[in-house]
């Protein structure tokens, strides 16, 4: 069989059984293991290909019609323009998220423009440490291009899960990042109290929800995903701790689900030592982040 018989024979099996983006996930699969760009699997179609790797795409091909994430089996997932390693052990970083990404790079710059020459950041939750890793990143741009001179910035990075530590440090190794990683349920072994932003996805899916979703989502780690009874958990322990560990008008943005805005706001006007809380959208007029302000009076 060659490659352009084997292509149809895999979409037309993966479209049968019901799976999205078939042709996108067909050529993913395809390249990632005869190790080709999209480019060279076109000028090779009639390549042919041996029995060993013809058996290879097909148990891989099974693993997708039974709901194994594609970016699992390639152990790739694009994120803010990077490629970062992903496995089973770690939320697969997506597209919306990139927004918290962009807002937090936005509150440093505004922070460093009012003189803050050294920002401390904390990133909850870290997973496969794409936020984190990402702001780095882009951060190191602007300052490399003179438009953050003389800043520094400091990364802590926490997640409850020690294989999603593994993971994290892989991919700060792979894009140069220097990020302090930590295993530590949220707060539990974080002793610093000086962040200036404090960052986070944390799970927010009800319990009960977790079983209607995909059979792909359903693969990914359950500890990324659940949020307790009511989605809620993880952004009470942050309200009810955050502003410790942070600065005087210091920041938290944190990602919620499309339905939580007000019960998010709620949490966090609990507590008089925040202010300036408020809901922004993505770029699909979803929302998406909360951002609060630690208030500038001494911490209680």
């Amino acid at each position: 069989m060659n490659i352009q018989e084997l292509r149809k024979t895999v979409h037309d099996k993966l479209i049968k059984c019901g799976i999205e983006d078939a042709s996108f996930k067909t050529d993913l699969l395809i390249c990632h293991i005869l190790n080709m760009s999209k480019t060279e699997l076109l000028l090779k179609y009639n390549q042919i290909v041996d029995q060993d790797t013809e058996e290879s795409i097909n148990k891989s091909m099974l693993d997708i019609i039974n709901g194994k994430p594609i970016q699992y089996i390639i152990n790739k997932q694009e994120f803010m323009g990077l490629e970062f390693y992903v496995d089973e052990n770690v939320l697969i970083p997506q597209p919306d998220t990139e927004t918290l990404v962009e807002e937090a790079i936005k509150r440093i710059y505004e922070m460093h423009k009012n003189n803050k020459g050294k920002i401390k950041i904390l990133d909850l939750c870290t997973g496969s440490g794409a936020i984190a890793i990402s702001i780095d990143t882009y951060i190191k741009k602007q300052i490399e291009q003179g438009k953050m001179k003389d800043l520094k910035v400091e990364f802590v990075a926490t997640d409850i899960s020690e294989k999603a530590i593994e993971v994290a440090k892989r991919n700060a190794k792979l894009h140069n990042a220097n990020i302090k990683f930590i295993v530590s349920d949220m707060f539990d072994n974080i002793y610093e109290t000086d962040f200036d932003l404090i960052v986070s996805n944390p799970p927010y899916i009800e319990t009960k929800t977790i079983p209607t979703l995909s059979k792909e989502v359903q693969n990914e780690p359950h500890i990324a995903l659940d949020g307790g009874e009511d989605g809620l958990e993880l952004y009470r322990i942050i309200a009810r701790q955050g502003f410790k560990y942070m600065k005087k008008e210091g920041s938290i943005i944190v990602e919620i689900g499309y339905n939580q805005k007000e019960s998010i706001i709620q949490l966090f006007r609990k507590y008089r030592e925040y202010v300036n809380i408020k809901c922004l959208k993505d770029l699909g007029g979803n929302d998406r982040l909360v951002e609060i302000t630690v208030a500038e009076s001494e911490k209680i």
